[in-house]
């Protein structure tokens, strides 16, 4: 168990915890609205690793807040890129006093043409157990804190170089464009609804326009159903709504995603319909994995539609990302290929998700961090050692 860090770290802070922890600096409460905004400025849009780079601020009060705080960032236990540029972090999270053990979390950029996906985690592991889920084997450890789902962010920008004045890296494709992270996806490890209050400070930290300046209509929360809280993303925090479906019926989507015997899927709808914002401009996706004889036929594909009635909706069709000991195989291409034009025909955009990142695990529904196993190796090694 790593020790916990005498000085905490200022990154992934709210503007209100900067103000607070200014004033466990010494910073007069005149001054701290002012400094906050100083401050915020060199770690959210400058990327600012340490006090020495804040040059608008007296030499005294960058010691002052040196002997109390770092800019430290979670650290990157392993990277992985794929082939298709896509790259997956393993990340180690800064130890709390009631962790028991170090945790770890799975962030995933996924670079385009035009633009740049991070896929962030709000949980250690997930308390779902949807069946065609890799992440769904893992249990659910804690929730992350919201200074934890922003640092996720601020790990991606620096590794690619992804602050002003810094070099893009060059080991695989990197999008030309004036931000090589232009787009957020709750989509990683966790169910983001458990976790709302965390989620919701860091989406706000997120698209604050002063620091990381991500637009709300570029950070969509993807969610297996919470229904009652569906109505409060909406009004509260107002990112793009995401609904992992998978299923047209209720005995079907029972076994795949558990949640629907809590929040079946006619009350799921429902609460889609009502979603504050909604419209065609506002749409909300729906994720439909495509398992091989299992939802993938023109009978289910007219459900899909059907259910979908009047809800501006997108369809996104995402090609099942097997993982060792999964059950399920993937819809064979021309299957795929029909049931999206009859969604197409029925008047909604239904693309096919391109699998991304499938050779290092970091496709949908793959994310698990291989460190339990690893530990109990580490833990029979220790064992073998001791007993000689």
């Amino acid at each position: 168990m790593p020790a916990i860090a005498e000085k905490p770290s200022l990154v992934g802070l709210s503007r209100l915890e900067l103000s607070e922890a200014l004033g466990l600096a010494g910073v007069p409460e005149r001054e701290r609205r002012m400094r906050t905004t100083q401050i915020w400025h060199w770690i959210y849009h400058r990327g600012a690793s340490d006090f020495s780079a804040m040059t608008n601020m007296s030499k005294a009060l960058r010691t002052a807040l040196e002997e109390v705080f770092t800019l430290t960032r979670p650290e990157v236990v392993s990277e992985q890129i794929s082939v298709d540029g896509t790259r997956k972090w393993l990340i180690l999270l800064p130890a709390r006093p009631d962790d028991r053990r170090p945790h770890e979390v799975e962030a995933v950029y996924i670079p385009e043409a035009d633009r740049g996906t991070l896929c962030v985690s709000s949980q250690v592991g997930c308390t779902l157990a949807c069946t065609f889920c890799h992440t769904g084997t893992q249990t659910l450890v804690r929730n992350l804190t919201a200074a934890e789902i922003v640092a996720q962010l601020i790990v991606a920008r620096d590794r690619i170089g992804d602050w002003p004045g810094q070099t893009r890296a060059t080991d695989g494709l990197i999008p030309d464009a004036e931000r090589a992270v232009t787009n957020i996806v709750f989509m990683g490890m966790g169910e983001p609804l458990y976790n709302f209050d965390a989620v919701k400070q860091a989406i706000e930290v997120m698209s604050d326009g002063e620091g990381l300046s991500l637009s709300r209509r570029r950070i969509t929360v993807s969610t297996s159903g919470v229904v009652p809280m569906i109505e409060k993303l909406g009004a509260e925090s107002g990112p793009m709504l995401a609904i992992s479906l998978h299923a047209t019926n209720d005995p079907l989507r029972n076994e795949l995603v558990p949640l629907n015997k809590k929040y079946p899927i006619a009350e799921l709808l429902e609460a889609c319909r009502t979603y504050p914002g909604v419209s065609n401009a506002r749409r909300i996706t729906f994720e439909y994995v495509m398992l091989k004889g299992i939802n993938d036929s023109d009978a289910e594909a007219r459900k899909l539609v059907s259910l979908l009635k009047g809800i501006p909706a997108k369809i996104n069709l995402i090609p099942f990302n097997p993982w060792p000991g999964t059950r399920y195989e993937c819809s064979d291409w021309e299957r795929i290929e029909a049931f999206s034009e009859i969604v197409f025909r029925a008047g909604y955009a239904s693309p096919v998700r391109t699998p991304r990142g499938r050779d290092i695990l970091a496709a949908c529904g793959q994310l698990k961090s291989a460190t339990e196993r690893l530990r109990a190796k580490d833990r029979m090694a220790a064992a073998a050692v001791a007993a000689e």
